[in-house]
């Protein structure tokens, strides 16, 4: 039979445990996010130098694409950034494509 200080320190240690979980996940997600955030980064400044254009166009030029495509985002910047990885993996066709579409697009409205 335990008694009720036994009882407190079992509820305080399954609770402290559940923090511990919550906060290892929020850890990973953050961890994520800043691998993601990077890919991100190095995608916008090769659009950058395609383009070339602001940070804030190149943003917008690939949100557009991830749309277009139906593809994360992050997907889209890890596909273009993977080009430059290795010379003989090429953007997914659709991407390609979309990503064709909107550099021209981008090179018409703004020229320089």
């Amino acid at each position: 039979m335990t008694t009720h200080r036994e009882e407190e320190r079992l509820v305080t240690a399954v609770a402290l445990l559940a923090e511990v979980v919550e906060l290892r996940a929020r850890n990973e997600q953050l961890r994520k996010a800043l691998v993601t955030r990077a890919v991100i980064d190095q995608a916008r400044g090769m659009v950058m130098a395609l383009a070339p254009c602001s940070s804030e166009r190149a943003w917008d030029l690939l949100v557009g694409v991830s749309q277009h495509c139906n593809i994360k985002l992050r997907d889209v910047a890890a596909a273009l950034v993977a080009t430059t990885d290795d010379e003989t993996l090429p953007l997914p066709e659709e991407v390609r494509r979309e990503l064709s579409r909107a550099l021209r697009h981008l090179h018409a409205t703004d020229p320089g």
